[in-house]
């Protein structure tokens, strides 16, 4: 049964449908949501950069919330040399990185909150005016322009900072965010541009430094080219199937998932990211599409929204004003894949599966054998 279960968590689970950052890392529990990285903004805004950090998906319930166990750090490298002169990457990627193993933050914005979301502590590493940088936290509607995602709040971390604060012949960086436990430094949840850690293939990004990420991606791009190459063979609607999901690695996957800005380009995604930004249309011209037909399949409206469900705010933090609090109902992504595998009914299916299989392999087999004797 547990070969079953791998089976159907490599083929299946990818495919789950997810949202912006929102429902990764999958199988966080339902009292660690607030570890749940759902977005990264950054954009100008006169002569300030403005950086916006959501954690917490599908927040409807009142504090306290249980925030105080958790770090969160936006992280910039000023050093990396970027690129702008591959199209594909720059629509992709925003840039093209040539040295990712070099990667590593320049300036890091740290930040706790207490339980009630108001900050408890926060430092500012690597950033000059510090007394200057403008932070708000707190609870506000979900800026992401998804369906499933609207009449909720998040717990929301932004930050106004002088453009002086930056170094002076920085021109293009990178950005990513992390979430991590206080105790033990443990790193829970990455995001970097919008539309990447959630999407299967990405999971296994989520605890590992972005220096390490094109490494790791193409070690999981062998493994699993074999898995379809097998499939291919002995099960090609799997094949297929598998072909859409979440779980074979692209050729273009080979970048590591960070934020890339310059101010040598007009900003907006993949250029940083703006409140406005449709993330889910964005991505998919480039080949990620589970986002823009999720947002058609969770609503009956048409067309498909292309703005915030609330209007957004003209004054720091800019996000709109947060939903009337109500009970929160159960139901996190990571417990609700549990309890859905741990049904006799679904593994009974995983397990018929699997012995399809093996029967027709074992099938293949005696009659490749048959014939060689003839």
């Amino acid at each position: 049964m547990f070969i079953a279960f791998w089976l159907a968590s490599t083929l299946l689970l990818p495919a789950v449908a997810r949202a912006s950052d929102h429902a990764d890392p999958m199988w966080l529990a339902e009292d660690e949501q607030e570890a749940n990285i759902t977005g990264l903004f950054f954009f100008p805004d006169g002569d300030r950069w403005v950086a916006v950090l959501d954690v917490r998906r599908s927040l409807i319930g009142p504090p306290p919330y249980n925030l105080e166990p958790f770090e969160y750090n936006i992280h910039l490298d000023f050093h990396t040399n970027l690129r702008f002169d591959n199209a594909e990457d720059v629509a992709r990627y925003g840039g093209t990185i040539d040295t990712p193993d070099k990667i590593a933050p320049d300036a890091t914005i740290r930040i706790r909150l207490n339980n009630d979301a108001t900050v408890k502590e926060q430092s500012f590493e690597g950033l000059t005016d510090a007394k200057d940088i403008k932070v708000y936290a707190g609870v506000r509607d979900d800026p992401f322009i998804f369906p499933k995602f609207f009449n909720v709040n998040v717990i929301t971390m932004a930050f106004s900072i002088p453009k002086s604060a930056f170094p002076e012949h920085a021109q293009s960086w990178l950005l990513w965010a992390t979430s991590k436990r206080v105790d033990g430094g443990e790193q829970i949840d990455h995001v970097g541009r919008s539309n990447r850690t959630q999407l299967g293939r990405f999971e296994i990004l989520n605890t590992i430094p972005p220096s390490r990420h094109v490494a790791e991606i193409k070690e999981k791009a062998g493994s699993r080219s074999s898995v379809q190459s097998f499939l291919a063979r002995w099960a090609p609607p799997l094949a297929n199937l598998n072909q859409l999901s979440g779980f074979l690695i692209r050729h273009y996957d080979a970048a590591p998932d960070v934020m890339i800005f310059t101010q040598t380009r007009p900003p907006g995604f993949p250029n940083g990211r703006r409140l406005e930004d449709d993330v889910a249309l964005l991505t998919c011209a480039q080949g990620d599409c589970p986002l823009q037909e999720n947002a058609f399949i969770d609503t009956t409206q048409w067309p498909r929204s292309t703005v915030n469900d609330k209007p957004l705010s003209k004054e720091f933090p800019y996000l709109a004003e947060p939903w009337p609090q109500k009970p929160q109902p159960e139901g996190a992504l990571g417990p609700y894949v549990y309890r859905f595998f741990t049904r006799p009914i679904v593994q009974i299916a995983i397990g018929a599966l699997l012995l399809l299989l093996v029967i027709r392999g074992a099938i293949h087999w005696f009659g490749r054998r048959a014939a060689l004797k003839a």
